[in-house]
């Protein structure tokens, strides 16, 4: 159990440290949470927003951790089922940031005191960068490494990725591939949106410096890097 908390006191306090900050940053400026979508209001669709990548990063580190020193999911459902099942897991909850940010950019539209041009244009860059990180993961790194097979099959093993995206970053998926969360804000004007797009993108690397790193240097000792 030591093993499995390991570090997670940290990454639970970086939460509350950000949670503490993001509530200070919407009270100084005033941030209008008027408007809703569905009925439910603005405010609902911003905090359900920023509680579903804590979801997200607490289902990885659970799974991961138990996984890779109880082995307990691949001893009642083998290698291939135990990992399928994972991916299913991790797949929705991923696919629900972008989600629930574009349902909050909905509710929050046109609050962004910018001209859409500005807006537009920034989308317009952010773009060619997710499309080329996606594309670095499947041909490069592996679907399969990038949900964590490694903590699953113990005979899995790959060389360091520096091709595609990954030549410019060892953390193409944390650098790059977040940007795809403040396309909402960006295309609909949403304030709110963008704040938990940034909340997100900050938040992610808790989970890399107090999660995934350590269970590298676990799997692999210091000399490789999964991300």
């Amino acid at each position: 159990m030591k093993n499995i908390f390991r570090f997670q006191f940290w990454n639970l306090l970086s939460l509350l440290i950000l949670i503490f900050l993001l509530q200070i940053f919407l009270n100084y400026n005033g941030m209008d949470m008027g408007g809703s979508l569905w009925g439910v209001k603005t405010k609902t669709w911003f905090w359900l927003a920023v509680a579903v990548p804590v979801l997200h990063q607490a289902y990885v580190w659970l799974v991961w951790r138990i996984e890779l020193y109880k082995h307990t999911f691949t001893s009642h459902f083998g290698v291939k089922k135990a990992f399928k099942l994972f991916t299913i897991g991790f797949s929705v909850l991923f696919a629900s940031r972008l989600f629930f940010i574009g349902f909050l950019a909905f509710s929050n539209r046109g609050s962004l005191p910018v001209k859409p041009i500005f807006a537009y244009s920034i989308a317009a860059l952010i773009t060619p960068l997710v499309i080329y990180l996606f594309y670095s993961v499947i041909r490069y790194f592996g679907l399969k490494r990038a949900y964590g097979i490694d903590h699953f099959d113990k005979s899995f093993n790959a060389p360091f990725v520096k091709k595609g995206i990954f030549r410019f970053t060892n953390n193409g998926m944390y650098v790059f591939g977040f940007l795809i969360l403040y396309l909402p804000g960006l295309v609909l004007l949403s304030k709110l949106a963008l704040i938990v797009a940034v909340f997100n993108h900050i938040y992610i690397w808790a989970h890399f410096y107090f999660t995934e790193q350590p269970d590298i240097k676990k799997i692999y000792g210091n000399e490789k890097n999964r991300s």
